[in-house]
């Protein structure tokens, strides 16, 4: 028998600051919350991520895929589960008998729901897409006023809830209001409050910087883990995941000394190497190579040196006490996940989802 050793690289997951965000999300938007648990939960750990949640009296968890779906209704989280994108026919059975929410996107997509529901005994509620300009799925709006009355008479569905999706909210302010202008027009034009129980639009930065116009669902993803896609607007929010890692050996090299592979960066003075139990392999971007990326140790911040490896880093430690086992961050509290994605050349969702199985999520 040996001692469990401690993970090598890890995530810590602040769930009381997930439910901090998510009262924050509430209060923006005014609105009944789909909580996105998509891809892992953005990288926190869906099924735990779910649990907790569940006890939240969220009104949708919104998955990417019915991969996902299954994994939480396999965790006994009985919370509604809405689709978020289309699904092919093969998985349309599983949809229809576990009562799952499909948005709808086309009229031969809503005819074969329809017909494995009947022939079920069923009907299942559903909620149609309007692309009102993300271009990947969805009714154009021009064409729905005709689609409506097919959409009606088919037996087994319930038309329950109308949603689109904002593509540029954080980006183009001018095209964001026009497309929320015209999601108003074409829910008007169905029947609006009185036609549809659900209407959303908006995702993290729509409720954040956006009026919410005539919805009542909102779709915060990003920001319910601590991060604001819009500036201004982060301080409201908490950091939910911490990475970290441990410095696994700490080395004297002269100067003229290469570090890392490619001898991208050679020592110009004797120097302090630690290494750290944590690479590309575990999600920490290789992008960061050479881009003025740091890492907190002890309550300071020292610089990566050369490049990212699979497994390990290596950092400047010169001047400090550090050791062995000390905890290194490498985002979190002190170094936010914004600033490790700005010197990836990438977003935050990307970091964060990149994330790999093998380090260890603790929910706390």
């Amino acid at each position: 028998m040996h001692p469990v050793s401690p993970p090598r690289a890890w995530a810590e997951i602040e769930l009381s600051a997930l439910k901090h965000n998510l009262e924050v999300a509430r209060e923006r938007s005014g609105c009944r919350v789909m909580a996105v648990l998509k891809a892992g939960a953005y990288g926190h750990g869906l099924e735990e991520i779910a649990r907790f949640l569940a006890t939240e009296e969220v009104a949708f968890f919104g998955v990417a895929n019915v991969g996902e779906a299954r994994r939480i209704a396999d965790a006994g989280v009985s919370t509604p589960i809405y689709l978020l994108g289309a699904t092919w026919a093969g998985e349309r059975e599983e949809i229809v008998d576990r009562g799952w929410v499909p948005c709808l996107s086309t009229l031969d997509e809503a005819r074969h729901f329809s017909d494995l529901a009947t022939a079920a005994g069923k009907k299942l509620t559903c909620h149609i897409s309007v692309d009102t300009g993300m271009g990947r799925g969805g009714f154009l709006p021009a064409d729905l006023p005709a689609a409506m009355p097919h959409l009606d008479a088919m037996p087994g569905l319930v038309i329950d809830g109308i949603g689109s999706h904002l593509p540029s909210a954080d980006e183009d302010e001018a095209f964001t209001r026009g497309q929320a202008a015209r999601f108003a027009e074409i829910v008007g034009l169905l029947g609006g409050a009185e036609r549809f129980r659900w209407i959303h639009l908006g995702n993290s930065a729509g409720l954040l910087g956006y009026d919410r116009g005539p919805c009542n669902l909102a779709r915060p993803g990003l920001m319910l883990y601590g991060i604001s896609p819009l500036p201004g607007h982060g301080d409201a929010l908490r950091n939910v995941m911490t990475l970290k890692s441990r410095v696994s050996v700490v080395r004297q090299l002269p100067a003229g000394h290469g570090v890392s592979y490619g001898r991208a960066f050679v020592t110009t003075r004797p120097t302090a190497v630690a290494t750290v139990g944590i690479g590309y392999g575990d999600g920490y971007p290789r992008h960061l190579s050479g881009q003025g990326a740091e890492v907190v140790i002890r309550s300071r911040r020292f610089p990566l040196l050369g490049r990212v490896t699979m497994d390990q880093i290596m950092v400047d430690v010169t001047g400090s006490d550090v050791a062995p086992g000390d905890e290194v961050e490498l985002f979190g509290p002190n170094i936010r996940v914004d600033e490790i994605a700005q010197k990836a050349g990438t977003i935050a969702w990307e970091i964060l989802t990149g994330i790999t199985p093998r380090v260890t999520r603790i929910h706390l």
